[in-house]
């Protein structure tokens, strides 16, 4: 896979060509100020898995799909976003991001689009294509939920440190309690049909996904 750069995720510069070939306006001053605030949020010491690596890993999948997508530059900007109020002790993140996702990008994105963005981050909450009549829609939406889950098929050592992340963020919840919490959140995902919705990512992260949550949830087990 193509190395996607954390410095230039980090510059402001790859959220910069995503809003500027959405609205050719939008000044580079207030580009800066947008990436500063997502910076500040994904670096936030709650954080151990939802933070910029986290970012990284997507668009560097990103970069391998986005000329399968219809509307790349809106997909890009709801990986940007869909994290970026996060709060472990809450179950409504994915609604809170989307609502600060469409309020802070209104000014810069047509009604339309704010509207797509919305749906897309929603959709994260429970990785449901729901919704959507636009086929074209559907394709962009069912790659941003697989690129979401791109990480339980990574390499194992990858894996784990994504699971001790994961639980870094639950710290406030006791071990036997998380342990059948984390059991159960695993054991739903092996029971649906495809964990991946769009053909490319099936063939290619079905398996190895499958086997790292397996593998996990015997660790959780023992």
């Amino acid at each position: 896979m193509r190395q996607f750069s954390q410095i230039a995720l980090n510059s402001g510069h790859y959220l910069a060509r995503h809003l500027s070939a959405i609205n050719s306006d939008i000044k580079p001053a207030t580009v800066h100020a947008l990436w500063q605030d997502i910076a500040t949020r994904y670096n936030e010491t709650t954080r151990a898995y939802h933070t910029l690596s986290h970012l990284q890993q997507l668009f560097a999948q990103f970069e391998q799909i986005k000329h399968k997508l219809n509307e790349p530059h809106i997909v890009a900007l709801a990986l940007f976003y869909h994290d970026v109020i996060y709060d472990p002790l809450r179950t409504d993140n994915e609604q809170k991001s989307a609502e600060y996702a469409a309020e802070t990008l209104r000014p810069y994105l047509s009604a339309e689009q704010c509207e797509h963005l919305y749906a897309l981050i929603m959709m994260t909450a429970n990785h449901q294509l729901t919704g959507l009549s636009d086929p074209d829609k559907v394709n962009d939406a069912a790659y941003l939920l697989d690129m979401d889950l791109s990480i339980l098929a990574a390499p194992w050592s990858q894996y784990e440190r994504y699971a001790q992340a994961v639980r870094q963020e639950y710290g406030h919840v006791p071990l036997a309690e998380y342990r059948t919490g984390r059991m159960a959140v695993l054991n739903r995902l092996l029971a649906q049909p495809k964990l991946y919705l769009t053909h490319y990512y099936y063939e290619r992260l079905e398996t190895p996904a499958r086997a790292n949550i397996q593998r996990e949830l015997t660790l959780l087990a023992a």
